[in-house]
Order: structure tokens, then C-alpha cells, then sequence
């Protein structure tokens, strides 16, 4: 399904990354009519005003959609997916840009009944801090991951419509088992939000917050970039993906329990190889993603 284009697309949540995916079909003339379905009219109607979704729909809409994208929080995914069941089409794809996957699939082996076949779990690996449709861009996707965790149950065309309309966006796509790709994302994606959340919140409980944040500067604000992410969003992700994000806080706290060590036996030698052992890492990875 190399040559993508299709009739009609609805997506649920036209939001950065819903609304960011209708861009990029509008962009190559790979959709006749996108329609946006969500929980607020007014965020629809500023979907619609920046030409984002061609009018906001109705439920019965996904009867004849050749794909349905769902870009909520992943703690309302079920609920959606029930609402849609009883209307989808035989030929609707369904699709998720969920962050986690587990709880995904089990939400949809509840709520989709006979059509679970026609439902591709899936991950876009792109993002901002910011959130709405008036962050969202066409260009978004562009040499960025898509991941794709296939059940057993999902057709060779869900599949094969999943992975086309993804590429179309202009993202590499890659698959995964839903397990696999939990695992992963929990240490690369879940745990440096939360330490990112975390280290803010501590900032701003302490009686001295507005001279700290006068004075931080740009690693500061480097590092905390992900601590102005949507809280609901990453609330239902580390909830949902607990299990696995706790193995990686703990990790980290021993991480951070070694360097404390090293600080107060005044260890310079040690913090030093430490550093650069964890600077080469990282150069390493930027040099890999780069070419």
C-alpha cells in the first residue's frame, strides 16, 4: 500500500499529534476529508478555523472512514473505543498514537469485540512540550519514529494501512511487540518526564522558588523542556505503564544513590569518569541519530 490515499479519515483528538497527523495528509493530497471528533466544540472549532480538520463530525461518521486515528490520553482510549465499536465500517482501520501500548490493547480486547482486527496499536515518536491544535504542524513527523505493535488479531490490511498512512506522514517505521515496546519507552521516554516533573515541582514547593527560577538558566530550561508537557496525557502514561517505570525509577535512584556516594567521600577521580563515561554515551547516540 506503497501509493496511500484515501477518502476519508476521522481523527479523535485534534490535538498536537492528531492534529499534526491530518496536516501531514492534507500536505501530500493523501485524504479527500478529514473530520474531527474530541471532548471540547471550541477546540474543534479552532481545528476547523486553521484548516487542521474539514468540519467536526458525529460518531456515525466512522461508518465509511477508510481510517480512524485515536489521539486521546490513553486513560480514555477504552471509553472511545466502545462508543465507536457498534459504528465502524467492515473496511475501517482504527489506529492509536498512544504512549503506551499494554494497557492499549487490552482497552481495545474489551471494547472492540469482532472488529479487533481491523485496530493497529501505534506510536509516533514525536512530540512538544506544547500541546492543541494550534501547535499542531505538518511537518511533525518528518524522519521521525513510527512504532507499530501488530496483535495477532489486526489483518495484513490494518497493518498494511498502519504502516502506509504513518510513512505518508513522513515517519520511518519500525514494529514491536506491545511488551517490548513498553519496556523501552518507559526508560527513554516515561522516566525523563517524570524526573522532569519532578525536579520543577521540587523547585516550586520551596519557600526560595521565585529566587531559584530567577536564576536558572539554560540547563535549567534544557532539562526541564519536557516539565511543560500535558498533565492529564503523561499522568494516564505513567500510570498505565507503572509496572515497567518503576523498574526504571529505581534504577535511576541507584544511579543517583552511587553518585551521592562519590560526593560526599569527595571522589573527584570517580564523578569525573562517571561523566565522561555518560558523555561519551550520549555523543555516541547524537553521532547515530545524525547520519
Amino acid at each position: 500500500m506503497a501509493d496511500f490515499k484515501v477518502n476519508k479519515v476521522v481523527v479523535f483528538g485534534v490535538g498536537l499529534i492528531g492534529g499534526s497527523f491530518a496536516l501531514a495528509l492534507k500536505r501530500d493530497k493523501a485524504v479527500g476529508e478529514v473530520v474531527g471528533l474530541g471532548r471540547s466544540t471550541a477546540s474543534l472549532e479552532i481545528a476547523q478555523g486553521l484548516g487542521i480538520i474539514d468540519r467536526v463530525g458525529e460518531l456515525n461518521d466512522v461508518r465509511d472512514a477508510d481510517l480512524v486515528l485515536l489521539a486521546m490520553p490513553v486513560g480514555k482510549m477504552e471509553a472511545v473505543m466502545s462508543a465507536i465499536a457498534p459504528y465502524l465500517g467492515d473496511k475501517t482501520v482504527v489506529i492509536d498514537a498512544g504512549s503506551t501500548k499494554q494497557d492499549v490493547v487490552a482497552a481495545a480486547q474489551r471494547a472492540l469485540g469482532s472488529k479487533l482486527g481491523q485496530f493497529v496499536p501505534c506510536h509516533p515518536i514525536a512530540g512538544a512540550e506544547k500541546s492543541g491544535a494550534s501547535a499542531a504542524q505538518a511537518d511533525l513527523y518528518i524522519d521521525k519514529r513510527a512504532i507499530i505493535t501488530p496483535l495477532p488479531e489486526s489483518t495484513p490490511f490494518a497493518i498494511a494501512m498502519a504502516e502506509a498512512a504513518w510513512t505518508v506522514c513522513g515517519a520511518d517505521v519500525s514494529m514491536m511487540t506491545p511488551a517490548q515496546h513498553d519496556a523501552v519507552f518507559a526508560a527513554v521516554s516515561h522516566l525523563p518526564h517524570v524526573l522532569a516533573f519532578a525536579l520543577v515541582e521540587s523547585f516550586a514547593k520551596r519557600p526560595e522558588a521565585a529566587d531559584l527560577f530567577a536564576n536558572a538558566g539554560s540547563g535549567f530550561r534544557d532539562f526541564t523542556r519536557i516539565a511543560s508537557s500535558h498533565p492529564e496525557m503523561w499522568r494516564d502514561i505513567s500510570v498505565a505503564n507503572r509496572a515497567a517505570l518503576l523498574v526504571e525509577l529505581d534504577r535511576y535512584m541507584n544511579t543517583l544513590i552511587e553518585v551521592r556516594a562519590l560526593l560526599a567521600a569527595g571522589d573527584g577521580q570517580a564523578l569525573e569518569k562517571l561523566f565522561a563515561t555518560a558523555r561519551d554515551a550520549r555523543d555516541a547516540w547524537l553521532d547515530s541519530i545524525e547520519k
